[in-house]
């Protein structure tokens, strides 16, 4: 505002005077000033305009730093997960029943023929002792079959062997009159009469055989068809009986009683789930891998699950060949003694080692970023105060660390945390 004053005094000053040459120059010297003026705000809006903004200040002890290393690095997934038994027996309904007593409850030890319910259908007594008579009924008829045609049989072979004795005598007589008719005693008429008779006799002898033969046949056929149906009407008594048996629902293992979703009176149909009984020592982890990292996992890899209670070594038995929820299923065996607490259904936290990375740059995983991919990283600068941001290649990714594929060397100090509140700036000052 001086300056303006100043300049409107030295104005007013010269109005004091005139003349032509006098308004001339007061018209130039306006023009200077007015073109010094514009010069002047110009060069300050520029200096004003490349003036760069403040470094943003970070706390540097809320950052997590780390530092890039060379060396070997272990490969490893993690998961969450639960403990499961390995040998599970679900015990369905054999048929449709009604629950009359439970005898043993969810979380008693059993043995195999532990008797876990009793259950009562009326119907299935029935049908066990309807199948006992036709059982008996199956086995009469097949021993009257049996005698009967054995009666047969024994009177066919009465008559063959009257028939085979005639034949015999008619033999006879014909080897006879050849020797007769040598000597004289008898005409060669009476001999082609008797040798007729023989072979006629043969025949019959033949028939009579034939048909005993036959008989014999047709009788172990018509036995074979009553067998069936005993061995039919036994397998249906099997059937009934396991039926009946089943009312008295037993473990089938030995092991501890699980789940018992069912109440004294609930009737239920055939199929229904009755109860769960596990062995409860022989356990396994069943642990959830996300998708993305579950590619590389193979069977017999090594393991270490986390009861939260210790450490147990295992490893990979199975893995899900499906997707779901993300997620995929991978089975871990556990081996040596499992700590104390380490019980079906417990949460755990697990973790697979998928290879040994040697000599390769890593460095700790950051907040951000998916392996293989590049990511902007800020590096701390050589006066530790400031950081800038670098673009860095990640390579394969474990649990904790990263592969560094370039952007980083060995030594340099990066800040891990997630920085994406300074996305619009390239250098950032810690304090």
């Amino acid at each position: 505002m001086w300056f303006g004053k100043v300049c409107a005094s030295i104005i007013d000053a010269m109005d004091i005077v005139r003349p032509e040459s006098v308004l001339k120059n007061k018209r130039r010297k306006r023009m200077i000033f007015f073109a010094v003026l514009v010069i002047a705000v110009a060069a300050l809006t520029m200096g004003v305009y490349r003036l760069k903004p403040a470094l943003p200040n970070v706390d540097a002890g809320n950052v997590w730093p780390d530092t890039v290393k060379r060396g070997s690095m272990l490969r490893q997934v993690h998961g969450l997960g639960t403990l499961v038994p390995v040998d599970i027996r679900w015990i369905p309904a054999q048929t449709d029943a009604t629950v009359e007593r439970i005898l043993i409850w969810p979380g008693t030890l059993v043995k195999a023929d532990s008797v876990i319910m009793e259950l009562s259908n009326s119907q299935v007594q029935q049908e066990a002792q309807d199948a006992d008579l036709q059982l008996k009924s199956a086995e009469a008829d097949f021993q009257n079959t049996k005698v009967k045609v054995e009666g047969d049989l024994l009177t066919l072979k009465a008559e063959a062997a009257t028939v085979q004795s005639a034949y015999e005598d008619a033999q006879t007589q014909a080897d006879a009159n050849k020797e007769l008719v040598k000597i004289g005693v008898l005409s060669n008429q009476a001999l082609q009469s008797s040798i007729g008779k023989a072979r006629e006799m043969a025949t019959r002898n033949k028939i009579e055989l034939d048909r005993i033969e036959m008989n014999t046949r047709v009788i172990k056929t018509q036995l074979a068809v009553q067998q069936a149906k005993i061995d039919q009407m036994r397998a249906l008594v099997d059937l009934k009986r396991k039926h009946l048996e089943a009312l008295k629902l037993r473990a089938g293992i030995d092991g501890m009683l699980q789940e018992l979703p069912v109440k004294v009176g609930q009737r239920f149909t055939a199929g229904t789930t009755l109860a769960k009984v596990a062995e409860p020592t022989h356990l396994k982890a069943e642990l959830k891998i996300p998708e993305t990292q579950a590619k590389d996992i193979t069977i017999g890899q090594y393991s270490e699950i986390d009861t939260h209670n210790g450490i147990i070594k295992g490893a990979v038995m199975r893995k899900d060949p499906s997707v779901q929820n993300g997620t995929v299923t991978v089975d871990v065996r556990l081996e040596g003694q499992l700590p104390a607490g380490a019980v079906p259904d417990l949460s755990v936290d697990g973790t697979v080692t998928l290879e040994t990375l040697n000599d390769v740059l890593f460095v700790g995983r950051p907040a951000f970023g998916q392996e293989k991919s590049k990511v902007g990283m800020f590096k701390y600068d050589p006066d530790g105060k400031t950081a800038t941001r670098v673009q860095v290649e990640l390579g394969r990714s474990s649990v904790q660390t990263v592969e560094i594929i370039r952007g980083l060397k060995e030594g340099d100090r990066v800040i891990l945390s997630d920085m994406s509140r300074y996305d619009n700036f390239d250098r950032v000052r810690l304090e």
